[in-house]
């Protein structure tokens, strides 16, 4: 994913907008180290230097997306930082050379700015299929308050060159699972009496589909219902306490299920399981 990160930013670069000098630099994405050798008189070097979670933009809310008749459901993606260190080259020497690397370096500043979110058009490979969750915000020329470059270029072995930070956020996904959840068809209101308490409920098949005609007893008191066409089934006149309901269906095993009865849990849906 980062080299498509890069193929999008070299894009950018070369679009027929940009000023003819960034136009025609090469763009480079090498280690600007004391090998590196540009592949024309000059070019814009962005060095991938540094990759971090962007822990302000962290959401542990899944996403969920609506496909048909189902409801798709992934884990957060992570939001990514990606730093670029970027800095001109000129194959000129003394006075000229600089002169040459400053103008380009500006010029890259000044074209970079005028992308605070990078469209969609210009995404690459692994960046546009599938397509990025959030739009890539950029920060152009934000170094760290606490962050010292000297050591950077020291370990590179070359001179310290006036340079700038690029930062693109991407969105990585981790997980490849998903998970999915039919579309809900209907809305049930179950309802219970304080003054006139009753152990009712509903016997459904395993989609949820009422199972009119089953059995419904309690086992510890013999009490015996048969199932409404909703599948509905009331007992009146037990005490608040623990029972197990035994369910029976003509050409299914037999079903048993502990119930808690009490005020505030009266009503007790029996689901079955299938075959």
């Amino acid at each position: 994913m980062f080299q498509d990160l890069d193929a999008t930013l070299k894009t950018i670069l070369g679009q027929d907008a940009a000023p003819a000098d960034l136009r025609n630099a090469a763009v480079s994405f090498e280690t600007p180290d004391k090998d590196f050798k540009p592949e024309a008189d000059t070019a814009v070097n962005l060095f991938l230097y540094e990759v971090q979670e962007n822990r302000a933009l962290r959401n542990n809310a899944p996403i969920i997306d609506r496909v048909g008749d189902q409801y798709i459901s992934q884990p957060p993606p992570l939001r990514v930082d990606c730093t670029y260190l970027v800095t001109t080259w000129s194959s000129e020497t003394g006075e000229v050379k600089a002169k040459e690397e400053h103008k380009l370096l500006a010029l890259a500043l000044l074209w970079l700015s005028r992308f605070p979110v990078i469209q969609n058009g210009f995404l690459q490979g692994s960046l546009k299929n599938p397509p990025q969750l959030y739009p890539l915000p950029t920060m152009v020329a934000q170094m760290k308050a606490d962050q010292s470059m000297g050591q950077f270029w020291s370990a590179l072995g070359v001179a310290p060159r006036p340079a700038f930070s690029l930062t693109v956020t991407i969105t990585m996904q981790p997980f490849d699972q998903a998970d999915q959840y039919p579309v809900v068809q209907a809305i049930q209101v179950e309802t219970a009496s304080l003054i006139h308490p009753a152990l009712a409920g509903r016997v459904l098949d395993k989609t949820m589909v009422p199972v009119p005609g089953a059995k419904i007893t309690v086992v510890e008191t013999g009490q015996e219902t048969t199932a409404g066409p909703g599948g509905d089934f009331t007992f009146t006149g037990l005490a608040f306490g623990k029972y197990t309901l035994l369910v029976q269906v003509l050409d299914q095993p037999d079903v048993q299920m502990s119930v808690d009865y009490n005020a505030n849990s009266q009503v007790h849906n029996v689901i079955l399981p299938g075959p």
